[in-house]
């Protein structure tokens, strides 16, 4: 796949880019969700260079990122809690007493949809998941999407992917960009919108050549 490693890193980049964005507005408690296993500079420490007491939840629904997530991050003090959950069942996560001693939902929270929500197929029901975290966060609250798009992404593309991940515990999904922006759907979209992840709030100028695999990304707050 054409310029896959640098789409890979502008969603990295974006990823960061949008902490500092939140914990500027003041925010500070995260939950990242499908984070993997983390790389630096980590989520907790980029916003805790803005908000020092930030306390971010890393949850996976992979057992193995898990327990790597415990043995890296969980020497901070109590502001890191990694924990196993999986999106395809939101209620179940924020019930966990886990996360409910951990985050306090009365007030606001940033949550991170980064590059998750298109391994949930149409059954998996992404919009239910996003829906879910948004009327459970208060408002003032936000969440951090990106996705994949099928629009402007070449064919070949698309099949190379979608096989490449034929054997892995999910399969992936290219959803459209209506289709994405249906996931931020009673969130107050942050400018510019719903953009190329590498052009979101970022010094760099976007290629007059898109990418081949083409990423979405937006940030919304929910008022």
């Amino acid at each position: 796949v054409p310029y896959g490693r640098q789409v890979a890193w502008s969603n990295r980049h974006f990823l960061l880019r949008a902490v500092k964005y939140l914990a500027g507005k003041g925010i500070g408690q995260f939950i990242d969700l499908g984070p993997g296993i983390p790389v630096q500079p980590y989520v907790h420490e980029v916003a805790q260079k803005i908000v020092p007491n930030a306390r971010i939840a890393y949850i996976d629904n992979d057992p193995i990122a898990t327990s790597h997530n415990r043995s890296l991050l969980a020497s901070h003090n109590g502001h890191v809690l990694a924990m196993h959950g999986d999106i395809r069942s939101p209620c179940d996560i924020l019930l966990d007493e886990q996360l409910g001693g951990f985050i306090d939902f009365t007030r606001p929270v940033g949550v991170l949809f980064v590059a998750v929500l298109h391994f949930l197929t149409g059954q998996d029901d992404p919009y239910r998941t996003v829906k879910v975290f948004r009327d459970h966060v208060p408002s003032g609250s936000y969440v951090a999407i990106s996705h994949i798009t099928s629009e402007g992404t070449r064919p070949y593309v698309i099949s190379t992917v979608q096989e490449a991940y034929t054997g892995a515990s999910a399969p992936v999904v290219f959803r459209s960009r209506h289709e994405i922006e249906a996931l931020l759907a009673g969130f107050e979209l942050v400018a510019p919108g719903l953009v190329e992840v590498s052009d979101w709030r970022s010094s760099h100028r976007g290629s007059a050549h898109p990418p081949a695999l083409r990423f979405l990304a937006g940030v919304g707050r929910k008022v």
